[in-house]
């Protein structure tokens, strides 16, 4: 891992931040390109947010990508341009947690202050058979002081590195590979034969799903995109507008209505160009997404910060969603036939210069 082995506190911020529900795997090219992009925090204070969130695209979780740059800014108005060495310093800043926090003071200024992420939750819990929920406040209080006494007295990074990785590597949510584990003869679910029952959670509700639509509206050669509120889920992302459906409303019907109520303007639709299954943490959806026309109406603005009126070849300078950039995949790619009215739009190529 690019970060492992350095002390510089900037890229272990960026790491660690970008490790937060995060796979390793997928977290290596995005950090590399990211430093590469912002190599110190008075670049990422400097860069605007639009290529903050470019940088960031494709990673998910995108009020990280905001927190880093709102954080980057403190750092070199309050700190000169140096991440705080204290915890209370770290907590202020924003994106960081207990546990970010005491992996930065650990690994970057090798400072004695416990962690607790996901993976270690799994080691503890196994390891001393805590039969509790894990999701309950108290526990996590018990875990966190297990965590602060099995600090050493030395080589405080490598230890907290080492116990991450243990739940990372070894101590798997499923199939752990115990038989490779260096302390499984004092783990208690190991020798009760139960690792794979620990840790406890309590249950999960239902996955609520939504029907959503997008309008891929053209305006001669050119298509329309609008920026996401800062606030919220993807904010500060650009998006083909559109919404949620509503119970009792066709999908077209849908999309009329969303269009209408965020820009004040009215489409023709042409036809549909895909439908996208994504799953969020909370709830998933399925994109459907439409050829449309500008038909008529002044534009302005009501659930979004702004809107481009953009050439296709234009599209790839802007930060979007996932669900989106597969759209954005499939108009730069298209080749065959798109639903058409009346034999008037073929491929996507053939849209260039003309009105759809």
């Amino acid at each position: 891992m690019p970060w492992r082995g350095i002390r510089d506190p900037y890229p272990i911020w960026i790491s660690e931040i970008m490790l937060q529900q995060t796979q390793v795997k997928t977290v290596i090219p995005h950090y590399q390109r990211f430093i590469g992009r912002f190599p110190t925090v008075r670049k990422l204070a400097e860069a605007p947010l639009s290529d903050v969130m470019k940088a960031w695209e494709g990673l998910g979780y995108y009020a990280r990508a905001r927190n880093l740059h709102k954080a980057a800014k403190d750092i070199c108005r309050n700190y000169h341009e140096n991440l705080p060495d204290h915890l209370e310093g770290l907590m202020s800043l924003a994106g960081i947690g207990p546990y970010t926090a005491g992996a930065i003071l650990s690994i970057a200024f090798q400072k004695p202050v416990p962690i607790l992420d996901g993976n270690i939750i799994r080691v503890l819990s196994r390891y001393f058979h805590v039969t509790d929920s894990v999701d309950k406040s108290l526990t996590k209080k018990y875990l966190w002081s297990i965590s602060n006494a099995l600090l050493p007295d030395f080589s405080i990074s490598d230890f907290n590195q080492g116990l991450m990785e243990l739940g990372s590597e070894i101590c798997l949510p499923r199939n752990p590979h115990c038989t490779k584990c260096p302390v499984r003869q004092g783990c208690r679910a190991w020798k009760l034969k139960i690792p794979h029952l620990l840790p406890v959670r309590n249950p999960k509700k239902p996955i609520p799903h939504f029907d959503v639509t997008a309008g891929v509206i053209w305006k001669k050669d050119k298509v329309l995109i609008t920026l996401r509120p800062a606030k919220g889920l993807l904010g500060s992302l650009w998006e083909f507008p559109g919404g949620k459906k509503e119970r009792g409303e066709t999908l077209e019907e849908c999309l009329h209505r969303e269009i209408m109520e965020e820009l004040g303007i009215r489409i023709r639709i042409i036809g549909k160009l895909t439908s996208i299954r994504h799953a969020y943490t909370h709830f998933k959806i399925t994109l459907h997404v439409y050829q449309c026309k500008y038909d008529q109406g002044t534009l302005r603005l009501h659930a979004c910060d702004d809107f481009h009126w953009i050439r296709l070849e234009e599209i790839n300078r802007y930060a979007f969603p996932a669900a989106d950039i597969k759209v954005i995949e499939l108009l730069i790619g298209k080749t065959g036939p798109i639903h058409h009215e009346r034999g008037g739009i073929h491929g996507i190529n053939d849209l260039k210069g003309k009105t759809p």
